[in-house]
């Protein structure tokens, strides 16, 4: 449980770091990326406005529906095009990536990568 805690730790103490660095406004807003075990989860915000304009999840009715298990690799792929394809609607195409603290490796990553082929600039 300690380990745990640490690690957790460690990722909240990354993502301030990160954060002072990073802000999302209106012209190119920040798509948040958070992971727990069972889920991804994404956010594009506008820090200046305190407005998260789009947002899409493995938790999501329409997105579950699709998959097996929200923890995996194919479902970050999923989302990362949901939140592509919800941008474009808002018409929303430059943003900052904010990889919350994790390393951009695997799940975060196949996020990245999936909201970039579906139109996103970061």
């Amino acid at each position: 449980m300690i380990k745990t805690q640490n690690r957790k730790a460690q990722v909240q103490k990354r993502h301030r770091r990160i954060r002072v660095k990073l802000k999302g406004t209106a012209e190119a807003p920040r798509l948040a990326v958070y992971r727990s075990v069972k889920h991804i989860y994404a956010q594009i915000i506008d820090d200046v406005k305190g407005v998260t304009l789009v947002s899409a999840s493995s938790d999501d009715k329409e997105l579950k529906a699709k998959l097996a298990h929200g923890g995996n690799i194919e479902a970050a792929k999923v989302v990362g095009a949901a939140i592509a394809k919800r941008a474009a609607k808002k018409k929303i195409t430059d943003v900052v990536f904010d990889r919350g603290g994790f390393v951009y490796h695997g799940r975060v990553a196949a996020l990245a990568e999936a909201a970039r082929e579906g139109g996103l600039n970061f």
